[in-house]
């Protein structure tokens, strides 16, 4: 087994959604019971299916051999014998061989696009989409189960059955479809960790559960007990699967096209929202630099599927049609061109597939060349109408033509070379002979990487466009032209739709806490103390059973009338009931326990109690009791903290960066809201 990394990944408190957007957690009989979402069979012979477990057993033989590597270093340091010195120096390097090979061959799976594109045959150029990190199998029944007796002092075999389901819903997790139902799947495990972090994951120990990831690019495993790691990852198999569904759309037609923006997009949000809420990342896919560089990407391809609907949008060859297209193909450009600086980045150089690299370079230059070619072809077709165009549409070519360069070019003046039919020609060539050397460009860089020369589908791509751009020059040569090309100015990039990235929604999956038998999550949680259950004996007096109640879910007592029949029987003020006569009522409404008690009046009253004593303040107690009975019971608001000192690699230390230190949140136990005192007191009465 790994050794669990000694820096904890950590979470902010700005996790998942709102408070609003959670869901109520029901009482158990009005609520259903397990998730209707399964994952793919695992032993599905499809294309994807076939990739995913060949990384798995790539991932299992990095993992053994990594570990051979660590026992062999650490004889190799221990040893003072030379003799075996120089055989484990042999052992190691055959070792690293392996381990290299090993990674050559996960970068091919990683590079391996194909298998996720769209079975159209249409020609577009292809997307980069991003492999599910793998995960081991967890067993989660003997820690829950021994928490579970020694936290809430039940029986815990009566919880078998929701510790399988939880078991279930992992392991369906482990291989979600490639749609919505693959997405709502992650979600519901996602949301489902937040009642899973509040019932069994307290702040001041470790539950002894521990979560094995590997890199989605490297195969290199780690190993960490904490639930924010658990919540990392799966997040990051969301933004993935986005990527997944994003390259697989036909983007033929608008439809496709508009659905590939939508996932990429949210694929950029998830990985953004990664990096902005988790912090010290145990592998690298997760690091903060490899997250740039795919929120980064992703908006890239969001860009590149704009211009490919403004391309089929674009029916008409009017010259400012031609001259947008030719800025949306340089905005593409410009993005891939920010992202392959970001690839090259010190960290991300040797982390990236080569092929991941080749396919940004080709794109920058594949797209910059585009923007020539349309510029050329608004500089042709418009030499034909030049004389036939005035009023409004002449100005309106001519204001945008001023636009279209970053620096105005030397010689005439742009007004004059819109209105000069040879000089228009002269300069469409100019930028068809960019176009073109941009297109060799891209086809070299191409060429060089072994997994794009097999995609026949991009190399169709770059040659068709490279010849027309060729026809194209060639139309405009003329025998007598013995003037030398001018140099093209650099293009203007611009785009009438910047990306957007679109946060994950955690509120679309709405879930049910599987443990909520252990009652109200406000009351019963791991960060809450209590005492043992006492059981009270009342018998009803002449003055009544001599207590006050208040609020729901569970009924809080109030207070106990001093000499009365509950104060004799040892009830204190702030004691929760729990059950009736043996009879469950942690999650009985105000005036079901009132029924309860009325329908004992005539013989003796067995009550299960139990006395909340938080390791917060006392002032945050006090507003816990009067805080039970909101109808908001399960809501996204974490106890911030723990002990002054305590080191930022603790057990799940669910802090706010440090962007966010010093907002004066209040600390406040489990999920709870506070309501005023006049809303409370309505609900109190005496018995």
């Amino acid at each position: 087994m790994e050794e669990p990394t000694t820096r904890e990944f950590e979470m902010s408190l700005s996790d998942g959604a709102s408070d609003d957007d959670m869901p109520l957690t029901l009482p158990p009989e009005d609520s259903h019971s397990g998730s209707i979402r399964k994952g793919c069979d695992p032993f599905a012979q499809t294309q994807r299916s076939k990739l995913q477990h060949r990384r798995a057993r790539i991932n299992q033989q990095i993992n053994k051999e990594m570990r051979m590597r660590a026992g062999a270093e650490n004889l190799f340091r221990a040893t003072t014998n030379n003799k075996v010195k120089e055989t484990v120096a042999l052992e190691l390097s055959f070792v690293n061989s392996n381990l290299q090979l090993l990674k050559e061959e996960l970068e091919e799976l990683n590079s391996n696009m194909e298998v996720y594109q769209t079975d159209s045959e249409a020609i577009n150029v292809p997307m980069i989409p991003l492999g599910l990190k793998e995960t081991k199998e967890v067993d989660f029944t003997v820690s829950i189960q021994d928490f579970i007796c020694e936290h809430y002092g039940e029986d815990s075999s009566l919880y078998d059955k929701e510790i399988n389901e939880l078991m279930e819903l992992r392991q369906a997790m482990r291989t979600p479809s490639r749609n919505q139902a693959g997405l709502e799947l992650l979600m519901e495990y996602y949301n489902q960790m937040y009642y899973l972090d509040q019932r069994f994951f307290p702040l001041h120990r470790n539950l002894g559960v521990h979560f094995h990831w590997y890199d989605s690019l490297t195969g290199v495993p780690s190993c960490q007990h904490t639930l924010a790691f658990e919540k990392g990852s799966v997040l990051f198999n969301i933004g993935a699967l986005y990527t997944q569904i994003g390259a697989r759309q036909d983007r033929s037609a608008t439809a496709g096209i508009d659905k590939a923006i939508d996932a990429f997009q949210r694929a950029a949000g998830a990985f953004n929202y990664l990096k902005e809420n988790f912090s010290n990342a145990p592998s690298l896919d997760m690091s903060n630099p490899s997250l740039c560089m795919l929120v980064r990407l992703m908006v890239a391809q969001v860009q590149e599927c704009v211009f490919e609907r403004i391309t089929l949008t674009t029916l008409d060859t009017h010259f400012t049609s031609q001259l947008h297209l030719a800025q949306e193909a340089a905005r593409v450009s410009d993005v891939y061109l920010l992202v392959q600086q970001t690839m090259t980045q010190p960290l991300m150089k040797d982390y990236v597939p080569f092929s991941w690299a080749s396919m940004v370079q080709v794109k920058s230059e594949h797209f910059r060349a585009l923007s020539h070619y349309y510029a050329a072809v608004a500089h042709c077709n418009h030499m034909l109408s030049a004389e036939e165009e005035e009023g409004e549409d002449s100005e309106e070519a001519e204001k945008a033509f001023l636009q279209f360069y970053i620096n105005v070019p030397a010689g005439p003046k742009l007004s004059q070379v819109l209105r000069d039919p040879e000089k228009r020609r002269k300069l469409g060539k100019a930028h068809l002979r960019r176009a073109v050397i941009r297109h060799e460009e891209a086809m070299r860089v191409h060429s060089l990487c072994k997994i794009l020369r097999k995609m026949d589908i991009l190399q169709d791509v770059l040659s068709l466009t490279h010849k027309r751009s060729l026809d194209k020059y060639s139309e405009l040569d003329r025998e007598d032209d013995f003037d030398e090309t001018a140099e093209a100015p650099e293009i203007q990039s611009h785009t009438h739709q910047k990306p957007d990235i679109t946060p994950p929604n955690f509120s679309t999956v709405q879930v049910t806490d599987i443990f909520q038998k252990l009652g109200p999550l406000s009351v019963f949680c791991a960060r809450a103390r209590w005492g043992p259950i006492r059981v009270i004996c009342l018998q009803r007096g002449e003055g009544g059973l001599g207590l006050t109640l208040r609020g729901d879910s569970p009924v809080l007592v109030a207070g106990v009338v001093p000499g009365g029949c509950a104060a004799e029987a040892g009830l204190r003020e702030g004691d929760y009931i729990v059950a009736i006569d043996k009879q469950d009522c942690k999650w009985a409404k105000h005036g079901e326990v009132v029924n309860m008690l009325k329908s004992c009046s005539d013989r003796r009253v067995e009550l299960s109690v139990v006395t909340l004593h938080s390791h917060e303040s006392q002032v945050e107690r006090r507003a816990i009791m009067l805080s039970h009975c909101s109808d908001k019971e399960n809501t996204r608001q974490h106890l911030l903290g723990g002990g002054k000192g305590q080191s930022s690699a603790s057990l799940l230390n669910w802090n706010r960066k440090k962007k966010r230190e010093g907002s004066g949140v209040t600390k406040r136990l489990g999920s709870t809201f506070s309501l005023s005192f006049g809303s409370i007191r309505d609900a109190e009465a005496m018995y």
